[in-house]
């Protein structure tokens, strides 16, 4: 499947910008099953710095603010082809090592929630069918509801709420792989829906290392693993490693920000 995605995101500021810097995490990169046709992105109201790949393997643009700026647009627009595998990514690659992403982060720890959470799965081994359990389970306890939740939750903040949004479902699943013992990283990226074309947001869903297979991808909030409508984005520990816009700003106070992402079949 070809996939056609745009991604606009506007910034408005009652006051100039004396000065602002940004990291995009916003192109997919070509991998095994999916293939980047083209992509480009480009800035009005700042300038494109340079571009890296992190320690997670993600392509990080940094970009600019011009000096007294009142608006500044980023829009990234692309064509990736998809394979359907299952939701099986395939073999670690690094350059980060594997153990790494068995470590709890601050947004990923077992607390008195994920430990109860795991209680309940009838079996506690690191093969496939716990994994897809755990998966559904987290889906049935903690019900998706779109504004439900705040950008700095932890695991146990949406546990504790018993409601979240994708990017909670998340963090819970990694925290629960993490405390069983299997690596597991989150993930971003782009997701075709069937019912609407205009999104305000990417989505967001983890892998977990399988022995005999290697990553493998669980939309926890959709209960499913990732197919062709899917397109990854960028990996991490958590959200922090893999949000799609991250940085720093003097000035610009009062800000609005307008997101528009587009993903069409062709």
């Amino acid at each position: 499947m070809r996939l056609t995605i745009y991604h606009k995101t506007h910034y408005r500021f009652d006051d100039e910008v004396t000065y602002g810097l940004q990291q995009l995490r916003k192109t997919p990169k070509t991998s095994h099953q999916q293939y980047v046709i083209s992509w480009q992105t480009k800035v009005e109201g700042g300038r494109k710095e340079l571009s890296f790949e992190d320690h997670h393997n993600n392509l990080v643009e940094l970009i600019s603010f011009d000096r007294n700026a009142t608006e500044v647009t980023v829009s990234s627009q692309g064509d990736v082809e998809l394979e359907d595998t299952r939701g099986i990514v395939g073999r670690h690659l690094g350059p980060s090592p594997l153990w790494l992403y068995g470590k709890a982060t601050p947004r990923t720890q077992a607390k008195a929630g994920v430990k109860s959470l795991l209680k309940k799965l009838d079996s506690k081994d690191r093969g496939l069918e716990t994994m897809h359990a755990l998966s559904a389970l987290i889906r049935e306890t903690i019900k998706f509801r779109v504004g439900s939740s705040q950008p700095h939750w932890t695991a146990e903040d949406s546990i504790t709420a018993g409601e979240g949004v994708c990017q909670d479902h998340t963090h819970i699943f990694l925290a629960c792989a993490r405390a069983l013992g299997v690596e597991a990283r989150y993930v971003s990226g782009y997701l075709m829906l069937n019912d609407r074309i205009v999104q305000d947001a990417m989505h967001a869903w983890a892998e977990a290392h399988i022995e005999g297979l290697g990553w493998v991808g669980f939309d926890i909030s959709n209960g499913i693993s990732p197919d062709t409508r899917y397109v990854r984005v960028a990996t991490g520990l958590d959200y922090m490693d893999a949000a799609p816009i991250s940085g720093t700003r003097i000035g610009g106070s009062g800000e609005r920000l307008d997101v528009q992402i587009e993903v069409t079949q062709q």
